[in-house]
């Protein structure tokens, strides 16, 4: 009996060998950990990220990321003036982190006293904020090996980009760039400007920002001489892809429509065209549902046709 059963055990021992090397392999893809999902914030984190951690947001800045093959570009966010990184990016920044990319930011344009601490930036020489992107893509391109970077900026933050692409050789290095609510061409802040012209004082006022360093709050107005020098050669350059979104309820970066460019490769959004009932202003859009889909549309799949849920709104401020 032991002689005829020798076949079967035979085969019994090289289906166990078998399955003890299939096993064996089961690791190696049990190795392969999801990518870490992080906390997503809104306005009330918003706020305390304002106030306790200015320099700091979650899912962003991790020196050890490494970009993959679906998203080869890291991202860098530019704040928004008379903000930080931890305030701005509290939603999208974690958002992007989750969807894989790889996520870094920084604070600029801080002016004492007026910072409060590092906490209130954007308010110097807008040239100058440029040199400190410039300095911070080179370090985020050093640390990932990636060749190019992304960019998503808000306000000041989705303008200034421009002129370290235009001026300071940035356009070697950007694939994409996300502006929400940028102040290109200059806002008249909701007629401000207009009127301080009409009154004749506007020249005392910016004689107040130059005197206090606050250029970057001059450099914004529409018809500044920063802003003809930015825009005198076109919008665009080539090579980068363009993403504009905007809200008609802006009372900040006015009129909205100054925000838009003109050129090659560039995609102008505005978020009630996409949802009607959309409250969001310019303030809002830091932590609007559509907008950040929207973001996470144009640095990824971009879609040109894509439309967003409409759902969980930003404020309307």
């Amino acid at each position: 009996m032991n002689r005829a059963s020798a076949p079967a055990r035979w085969a019994a021992a090289c289906a166990l060998a078998a399955s003890a090397l299939t096993a064996a392999a089961v690791p190696a893809q049990a190795d392969e950990q999801p990518r870490k999902q992080y906390p997503v914030g809104g306005v009330a984190e918003g706020v305390s990220n304002f106030l306790l951690s200015p320099n700091a947001v979650s899912g962003v800045n991790d020196w050890n990321c490494k970009p993959d093959a679906k998203h080869p570009n890291p991202v860098v966010l530019v704040h928004g003036t008379g903000v930080n990184l931890g305030a701005n990016w509290v939603k999208m920044g974690p958002t992007l982190a989750n969807e894989g990319h790889c996520v870094y930011a920084f604070n600029y344009g801080m002016s004492s006293p007026f910072n409060f601490g590092g906490r209130v930036g954007g308010l110097t020489d807008i040239a100058k904020s440029a040199e400190t992107m410039s300095a911070f893509v080179d370090k985020v391109l050093a640390a990932t090996g990636a060749k190019k970077v992304d960019v998503l900026g808000h306000s000041q933050g989705g303008m200034m980009p421009n002129y370290y692409m235009k001026r300071l050789g940035g356009a070697q290095k950007v694939d994409r760039l996300v502006a929400l609510a940028p102040t290109n061409h200059g806002t008249t802040l909701s007629g401000l400007v207009n009127l301080g012209k009409a009154l004749g004082v506007l020249g005392i006022v910016n004689g107040a920002f130059d005197h206090l360093n606050l250029q970057g709050l001059k450099d914004q107005q529409e018809g500044s001489d920063f802003q003809k020098a930015l825009w005198a050669d076109g919008d665009t350059v080539p090579g980068v892809r363009y993403t504009v979104i905007a809200t008609k309820y802006d009372l900040i970066a006015s009129p909205y429509s100054n925000g838009f460019l003109k050129g090659d490769n560039v995609r102008n959004i505005v978020v009630q065209d996409q949802c009607p009932k959309n409250p969001v202003g310019h303030v809002g859009l830091f932590t609007d549902g559509p907008t950040t889909q929207n973001v996470v549309n144009a640095l990824g799949a971009d879609k040109p046709d894509f439309k967003p849920k409409c759902e969980d709104y930003g404020l309307p401020l």
